[in-house]
């Protein structure tokens, strides 16, 4: 199927690694042009130069770390210098560490607040004029299918996800009249970094190994087995292109049936 991506323009984040790397390689294998950001340079340089290999597409490096304030505006200006406009905001970062409540302090709280939310909000915002431009304008939110089914251990993501996943939702219904389309997908145990990093916390919670660990989540899920970061990607380059145009709105979770609720 043809998605009709050749020569649009994609600001990545989170994109050096992990979810965001393999949606922007297919993006950029289906003709999109890129901007892509994460914190660290070398990560970011080396992401881009592994797609690039492949694509041979256009690839901005725009590092910078989405907790600071001015970082979102900044890669969205830097974007629209280098490309002229901006038709797909894929907002993506790392998420906030394990832990329980009563370890929690208010710094914590608020870093995960910055990472988990205002990102989203800041990153939306300032790509907001641009996209009203765009004839196939749509933005997409990585979240976590903890916004329906809490992960334990995970108290921070669980409350501050929420709230993307609510503006997510209602900016669709604000600007659909506007022609930009805004949708999440919300993934559990897939292959990455952050999975490493959670077996990790409860093999050593629950006095077992990480591929234990592993094992219990895979035999959770109605697939039986971790899904893959090019799965993902599937599914999320191909909510944010012009064929699914009249999809809006939608909380996608992509878990190999790991959620249990109906809705």
């Amino acid at each position: 199927m043809d998605l009709h991506l050749k020569g649009k323009i994609a600001l990545v984040t989170g994109a050096s690694s992990g979810l965001g790397f393999a949606t922007a390689k297919l993006l950029s294998m289906e003709g999109a042009s890129l901007a892509l950001n994460s914190r660290s340079r070398e990560k970011l340089q080396s992401a881009a130069d592994n797609i690039s290999r492949e694509s041979r597409g256009k690839i901005a490096v725009l590092p910078g770390d989405l907790t600071t304030q001015e970082i979102p505006n900044n890669l969205v200006k830097q974007t629209i210098e280098t490309f002229g406009r901006l038709d797909i905001l894929i907002t993506n970062a790392g998420g906030p560490p394990p832990a329980k409540f009563d370890s929690i302090e208010d710094e914590t709280w608020q870093h995960a607040i910055d990472l988990s939310f205002l990102s989203h909000v800041r990153l939306i915002r300032a790509a907001l004029p641009y996209l009203k431009n765009s004839s196939s304008a749509s933005v997409l939110t990585i979240t976590s299918y903890s916004v329906k089914q809490p992960i334990p251990d995970l108290i921070l993501s669980n409350s501050i996800r929420a709230a993307t996943v609510g503006l997510t939702k209602s900016l669709a219904l604000e600007l659909g009249s506007q022609g930009i389309r805004f949708n999440s997908i919300l993934p559990a145990w897939i292959a990455t970094e952050r999975i490493l990093e959670m077996t990790r916390f409860r093999a050593t919670a629950n006095q077992t190994t990480v591929e234990d660990e592993v094992k219990k989540q895979a035999a959770d899920c109605a697939l039986g087995r971790i899904g893959t970061p090019e799965e993902f990607a599937n599914a999320a380059v191909f909510l944010v292109s012009p064929v699914a145009s009249y999809i809006t709105g939608v909380m996608l979770t992509i878990d190999g049936g790991l959620y249990k609720g109906t809705y």
